[in-house]
């Protein structure tokens, strides 16, 4: 049976990094998707934690990895809680629209 080597894992965390760049970058309208693509990179930060920490038989890595699971769960959750209050109030998660709000309270 075949192992699936190192350069497997960093060339599939590369992609996913690249496409959450790129969701990042091309769509600035709808949080959810910057949210998605947020998650997307932090994901691929955690595999290439893991698959050092595997390839250096270190459990650091690892933990580390769990610590930014932690963290993107707590950033997903308190980032949608805000966005349904501001959808309840505006009727709208448009990012030009936050935009007009920060500039109304000034």
């Amino acid at each position: 049976m075949r192992s699936i080597g190192i350069n497997s894992y960093l060339i599939v965390s590369g992609i996913l990094f690249a496409i959450g760049i790129l969701g990042i970058i091309l769509n600035r309208r709808n949080l959810i998707a910057l949210f998605m693509a947020i998650e997307l990179i932090l994901l691929a930060v955690t595999i290439n934690f893991v698959t050092f920490s595997l390839y250096h038989k270190d459990m650091v890595g690892q933990v580390f990895s769990l610590f930014i699971l932690t963290v993107a769960a707590a950033e997903t959750a308190i980032g949608l809680a805000i966005l349904v209050s501001y959808f309840r109030q505006r009727s709208t998660i448009n990012t030009s629209d936050v935009r007009n709000l920060h500039e109304e309270a000034a």
